[in-house]
């Protein structure tokens, strides 16, 4: 964790957009200095006498795209950083693959009224900001190393084991929960799940417009069916439904079948879509038959909805310290005595089928 005050960079093209960042960020007493340059080129040159603990870094500029100067900065030397994205399909999308070349977290941006959507994300941004900061970040090519086998033909075609006996669990419900560095996690554990797993419900933070690209990137690595989900969506076996960004999701049941719910309302600890308002419907409604998994994530987010759970007699996992790239949910979950097993990211999906089968 890092000591002392925070230093944050803001490589941005619009004026306004690092006028706003800077003011909002100096706002915070936990962040003492913030620079702010037009470019990567500005920075770069900024950056050999400012050092900072964590960079915001837009996506679209004119003489070099965040991208390009992502990918340089995470095999030369690593940096957490936060991506700044306009809200439209296919910067969704590229912002998506900055999180594979190393970033940390997206920050959504729309096209008109930025000033003002900024300042009311105050407390968003401050937080990812400060999230990011804990964040221990490695080179590049390391990185892919790690992460390269899980992606491997091997591993999203390799055969289901146990099906029988995982035709006979289809009631099991699969309830996650995850924000910082929770879209790496979540593909490490879908594509441990077979292709008959039982229906899985995700809320990770994620901001509007993204999870539908989220979706589609994990759809194509993963032998269960991934979708950002629509309201009346039913859970089945071998789909994963993910809470679209903004929106709250619930999990319901009419009679044998379970069904998810998409609502706006307010921010529940201090999100939206919150994992505590998907776990408590799960408590509500699915109760025994519910298993709860809790991942990387700064803040409590989901730690009374899982207690809540875990009361009406779910089964509920906690990613462990050392895999977490911020171990601020998971624990919060494990103080407040929701959780049954705390294990490392590599082994939740077999844990989790193992209690289906049980």
């Amino acid at each position: 964790m890092m000591s002392g005050k925070l230093k944050v960079l803001v490589i941005d093209d619009s004026a306004v957009v690092r006028q706003v960042l800077t003011e909002i960020l100096l706002s915070d007493s936990a962040i003492e200095s913030v620079v702010a340059c037009q470019d990567p080129f500005a920075a770069a040159e900024k950056m050999k006498t400012f050092i900072p603990d964590v960079i915001t870094l837009d996506v679209e500029m004119p003489r070099m795209d965040g991208i390009t100067f992502l990918k340089k900065l995470m095999s030369q030397h690593p940096i957490p950083v936060v991506m700044c994205s306009s809200l439209t399909e296919e910067n969704s999308a590229t912002a998506l693959k900055s999180l594979e070349y190393g970033a940390v977290d997206i920050i959504q941006k729309p096209r008109a009224g930025t000033k003002a959507f900024l300042e009311e994300s105050k407390i968003m941004i401050c937080d990812t900001v400060k999230a990011a900061a804990k964040v221990k970040v490695t080179k590049l090519s390391n990185a892919f190393r790690e992460i390269q086998p899980k992606l491997t033909a091997d591993a999203v075609l390799e055969a289901p084991k146990g099906h029988q006996a995982m035709l006979k669990t289809t009631e099991k419900v699969i309830l996650v929960g995850a924000s910082t560095g929770g879209t790496e996690a979540l593909s490490v554990f879908l594509q441990g799940l077979p292709a008959d797993s039982p229906g899985v419900a995700i809320v990770q933070h994620m901001p509007e417009n993204f999870t539908a690209s989220f979706a589609n990137r994990l759809n194509s690595l993963c032998r269960v069916t991934v979708k950002q989900a629509d309201d009346g969506d039913t859970v089945l076996p071998g789909r994963v439904l993910i809470a679209p960004g903004n929106k709250h999701m619930l999990i319901k049941r009419s009679g044998a079948r379970y069904y998810v719910e998409i609502k706006d309302g307010p921010l529940v600890s201090r999100h939206r879509p919150s994992v505590d308002v998907l776990f408590r419907s799960g408590a509500r409604y699915v109760g025994k038959n519910a298993i709860g998994v809790i991942l990387t994530g700064m803040g409590d987010d989901g730690a009374k909805g899982m207690r809540e759970m875990k009361d009406a007699g779910a089964y509920n996992i906690a990613q462990d310290e050392r895999t977490s790239v911020v171990f601020g949910m998971p624990k919060m979950a494990i103080e407040a005595g929701a959780v049954d097993s705390v294990l490392p990211l590599e082994v939740i999906s077999g844990a989790v089928l193992k209690h289906c089968q049980a």
